[in-house]
């Protein structure tokens, strides 16, 4: 599959930002004490959420043919997981602007609010990847893992953005958020090359015989069957080379998880100011590299017939 940058954008920026309000809502949820700094942080936390989550909105529209009418892709809802995530992003928005709205005028958390953001973050996440691991012909996407990495990277990037926020105002929850976001990197990074081992397993679906229902034991394809470019040959292939593919693969192990991983625990405490937001841009630029290698690991099966092209 060619990836679109502005789904790249989109997911990655939203996954961290759902992840980031269920671990600033989690001690509102359990009924932790709230001071006034601790409000305060979590006021900066939902701010930031609503922006993320405004910036890919934004860049959703970047991959929509007819951007003014958006609207009706909520229309299929009973059918459809993306127009459940096109209910479900501004719902999780709305609720974190609930929150924030509660802490500025009740100067507390009710736990209420806390949770529902969680299950908002929660059904977001879902219905994001059963975009992709609905498709069931799809093979590379068609897994429980897909759903399992999303929620995992989402809440790994919340916790390391948290732990950087938490640093800024010098609350003392910083390292404890640090200390959680290297455990989640690690537990998500198991998770992602789950994945990939299982997409190296896997074999081709069909053939050249099966694409177009010939039964003889040779075929070789010597023309594309266009004269020009088309949609099948430009959306259903990444078009890089197999060295891109494998430089992407290992820039996403290395930036989004090893490296801030080593920063988190790593950093002297003087010079977190440094390593930790080095740490979180690290992460954000891998899993943009993530992202690029989750679309095009798969190998669509319309690309048997048209392989001559590509």
């Amino acid at each position: 599959m060619r990836p679109a940058f502005s789904v790249l954008l989109l997911t990655t920026l939203v996954g961290c930002a759902q992840g980031l309000g269920v671990v600033v809502a989690l001690p509102a949820l359990v009924g932790a004490a709230q001071s006034a700094s601790w409000l305060a942080f979590c006021s900066l936390s939902l701010w930031i959420i609503l922006g993320l989550g405004v910036i890919g909105l934004a860049a959703s529209f970047g991959h929509l043919g007819r951007p003014e009418r958006a609207w009706r892709a909520a229309a299929m809802w009973r059918t459809s997981w993306l127009s459940r995530e096109v209910i479900a992003l501004p719902t999780f928005l709305g609720l974190t602007a609930l929150s924030l709205l509660g802490i500025q005028t009740l100067h507390d958390w009710p736990g209420l609010l806390a949770a529902v953001l969680i299950v908002g973050a929660l059904a977001l996440w879902v219905c994001t990847a059963m975009i992709y691991a609905g498709v069931r012909f799809l093979r590379e996407w068609a897994t429980p893992l897909t759903v399992l990495n999303f929620v995992l990277m989402g809440l790994a990037s919340g916790c390391l953005l948290a732990s950087v926020l938490a640093l800024w105002r010098l609350a003392p929850q910083a390292a404890i958020y640090a200390r959680a976001a290297a455990a989640l990197l690690g537990v998500a990074l198991v998770g992602r090359l789950a994945a990939l081992l299982r997409v190296r397993g896997l074999t081709p679906a069909g053939s050249m015989q099966s694409a177009i229902g010939v039964g003889s034991a040779v075929i070789r394809q010597t023309s594309k069957g266009f004269t020009a470019g088309a949609f099948n040959t430009r959306e259903f292939f990444h078009g890089r080379s197999a060295l891109w593919v494998a430089g992407a693969r290992w820039s996403f192990v290395v930036f989004g998880f090893v490296l801030p991983i080593l920063l988190l625990l790593l950093t002297p405490q003087p010079l977190r100011w440094v390593g930790w937001p080095l740490a979180l841009a690290s992460n954000l630029l891998g899993m943009l590299a993530e992202r690029w290698d989750f679309f095009a690991q798969v190998r669509h099966p319309q690309n048997r017939y048209y392989q001559a092209a590509l």
